[in-house]
């Protein structure tokens, strides 16, 4: 026997199965939400991995094409690596999670979402989400939850709650929020440029409907939930810290983590773990456990000195920003660089265009979105942190950091008709000591703009951090964070936008959620760093975008034609197609809608291209004027090629004004004329006439 729970959320039923599957997972619900179904499981591992200084926390988001009744692409016809949908959604999903886990548990935990049906009306990626909180919140694993998470979207300026996929992919807002029973935990957002104040209303409106969440998982938990199971903790010994600080004052401790050179940090902490290393020898059980020790004393230290005296590691003032640079056209024949340097983070990005046809195809849940025009990815090489490691292709990070600035600048993009190409964008990172993501977004509005892409406005971003103490009066909000901040911090909290509002916005936090004047605080600060990046430093390098493209961009001529016609310029088999190709040198696209997409380096081949297109649509009229090649020889005439694959007969009598016994006497295979149509003879072929060619043409 299963117990069966519902509420009603957002006009829709939610309903969860207990103990109707899975039965061997710490913890498992049977989401149904519509008609979308997924299978949210937690499992923990009994002990922990020998050597693990971390917490292995794992999510995953299986994606299977039967739950939208199709059979996967490619020639292995099942499911290979996650998508990039995939590896974003797990992303959203750890991210409130993970602060809820005991901080000195060490145990392997892997939270699974599989995707078994999917209603356009209900989003699996939500159902995942909620499913996962309630899968842990009922198991045997420890954990300080539950959370929950709600969507808004928006429609014609109003919020929609939990939007379907249509609402979702087509509105002006994407805003996930997560919150425990009192805060906000977790913020992703993609948006229109929403003003900072519509932005919080809608982040509270979803908190407060999370509350009707917690509260109906609450009562799952009350009735079937699992006694939390024990666990070697994994804490540093108090007496251990006693005999660091012996060593180690915290005034040295000071001097050594305050400097604005990661390098020489670095150097100083080596150092004084090598003094402790020295000292502790005899005792092994500590050394075991050194670098945790060594890391945590870093943390309360930076923490202390922040919150307690507001010093920051660099010397900055709690608002300040870090030295900025910008700059453009860095490398040469690509079809748009910048560069952006704030501190010791320096990304450089390379725009790259190409025709429409070059758009990425995405096979996935979601029918709606079958291709994608934008594509940003970011690279973040091993060197770039002074650090030596093989690559090894795109991770996570590097995927939700270039999803992030996509979702940043996709709203400022023009369209396909006022802009006909597919762009890539690729940010490397040369350099890292924090916020890099925001950095990739600031260098590619700038790459956007140098390769002659008519973006609506600049996008800039940047990121603030926070430190707390003991109550929840008691913070201090950082604007620009470096890596130390943020590793030693309680949060990221990373918003891009124009001037006029917010395009994106990413919340990752350590503690147990953020009060709304926190969250306020940070947005409003962020908006103030945003501006001074835009007027200040990106403005001065490249003020608005170029009027055309760079020469070593392809160029495109756009045209439309009746779509009935598309057959008459494809031809038979591809043969008319392929002979302009072939001819010009271009690039030739038609859309089902009947646009033509000309695209090349060379502007006469193209125009020679363009007008081919436009004789063979053209309904032939009398009088028109044609050029054409004289392709084959017949006793009553000769047949001339105006167009590739279009063909017009010259009757012998209309060759020359005078009497001609035999049409080569006047012309040979492969001559150029000019000819005058003359409408369509009794065969329906067309009919030209050389001698009739006005003096004028």
């Amino acid at each position: 026997m299963y117990k069966s729970y519902s509420m009603e959320l957002a006009g829709r039923t939610l309903r969860v199965d207990v103990g109707r599957v899975a039965a061997q997972a710490n913890g498992a619900a049977l989401m149904h939400y519509g008609d979308t179904v997924v299978l949210c499981t937690a499992t923990a591992s009994d002990k922990p991995r020998d050597g693990i200084d971390f917490f292995p926390l794992s999510v995953e988001f299986e994606e299977k094409m039967y739950a939208v009744g199709k059979i996967p692409g490619g020639f292995n016809k099942r499911e290979g690596k996650a998508s990039e949908n995939s590896v974003l959604t797990a992303r959203v999903i750890d991210r409130p999670m993970r602060p809820l886990f005991p901080k000195d548990y060490r145990n392997d935990v892997t939270l699974n979402n599989l995707v078994l049906s999917v209603d356009p009306q209900c989003r699996p990626e939500l159902v995942a989400m909620i499913g996962s909180a309630l899968a842990t919140s009922i198991s045997d694993i420890p954990f300080c939850g539950p959370c929950a998470m709600t969507q808004i979207g928006m429609v014609d300026g109003e919020f929609v709650v939990n939007p379907s996929q249509e609402q979702w992919d087509n509105g002006d807002l994407q805003l996930t929020v997560a919150s425990t029973s009192e805060k906000v935990i977790m913020i992703e957002a993609g948006a229109n440029e929403i003003k900072e104040e519509k932005m919080i209303e809608a982040i509270y409106k979803a908190h407060d409907i999370n509350q009707t969440i917690i509260a109906f998982i609450n009562q799952i938990v009350a009735e079937v939930g699992k006694e939390k199971h024990a666990y070697e903790s994994c804490a540093i010994p108090e007496e251990m810290f006693d005999a660091i600080k012996e060593i180690v004052p915290p005034a040295e401790m000071e001097e050594a983590v305050f400097t604005d050179v990661k390098q020489v940090r670095e150097e100083n902490i080596r150092q004084i773990t090598e003094k402790l290393e020295e000292a502790f020898a005899e005792n092994e059980e500590w050394l075991a456990v050194l670098g945790e020790a060594v890391y945590q004393y870093q943390k309360k230290t930076v923490r202390k000195m922040i919150l307690k005296d507001h010093k920051r590691p660099d010397g900055r003032a709690i608002n300040q920003i870090r030295p900025l640079a910008a700059e453009v056209d860095l490398i040469p024949r690509v079809h748009g660089s910048a560069m952006f340097t704030r501190g010791q983070t320096q990304i450089c990005t390379i725009t790259t265009l190409a025709p429409l046809s070059e758009s990425q195809r995405i096979d996935g849940l979601d029918e709606n979105i079958t291709g994608k025009r934008y594509m940003h990815h970011y690279n973040f090489p091993s060197y770039s942190v002074g650090e030596t490691k093989p690559s090894r292709g795109p991770g996570r990070r590097e995927i939700g950091h270039g999803a992030l600035a996509e979702k940043a600048l996709v709203p400022v993009l023009p369209s396909e008709e006022e802009f006909p190409y597919a762009i890539r964008t690729v940010s490397e990172t040369f350099e890292s000591n924090g916020s890099t993501s925001q950095a990739s977004i600031c260098a590619s509005t700038m790459s956007l703009m140098a390769a002659g892409v008519p973006i609506k406005k600049p996008v800039a971003g940047i990121s603030c951090g926070l430190v707390t103490g003991e109550t929840d009066d008691d913070y201090l909000v950082l604007t620009d964070i470096q890596g130390l901040e943020d590793f030693f911090g309680d949060m990221d909290f990373k918003v891009a936008g124009t001037h006029d509002g917010i395009t994106a916005i990413q919340m990752d936090i350590k503690i147990h959620g953020l009060t709304r004047p926190i969250v306020e605080e940070a947005i409003a600060r962020t908006k103030e760093a945003r501006e001074y990046i835009l007027n200040e430093i990106m403005t001065p390098a490249i003020a608005e975008p170029r009027k055309q493209v760079g020469e070593f961009a392809p160029k495109i001529i756009s045209m439309q034609i009746d779509p009935q016609k598309i057959g008459d310029v494809v031809g038979q088999r591809g043969k008319t197609i392929n002979a302009i190709i072939e001819e010009t040198g271009v690039k030739i696209d038609i859309s089902d809608e009947g646009v033509v997409s000309i695209c090349g380096l060379d502007a006469a081949m193209m125009d020679k291209a363009a007008e081919y297109v436009r004789i063979i649509t053209t309904d032939f009229e009398a009088g028109q004027v044609f050029t054409g090649k004289v392709v084959s020889i017949k006793e009553f005439g000769a047949f001339i090629e105006f167009a590739p694959g279009k063909e017009g007969m010259v009757h012998i009598s209309k060759i020359a004004k005078e009497r001609i016994n035999r049409v080569e006497d006047v012309l040979t295979l492969g001559d150029v004329v000019k000819v005058v149509c003359l409408g369509k003879d009794k065969m329906g072929r067309i009919s030209f006439s050389i001698k009739d060619v006005p003096e004028e043409a």
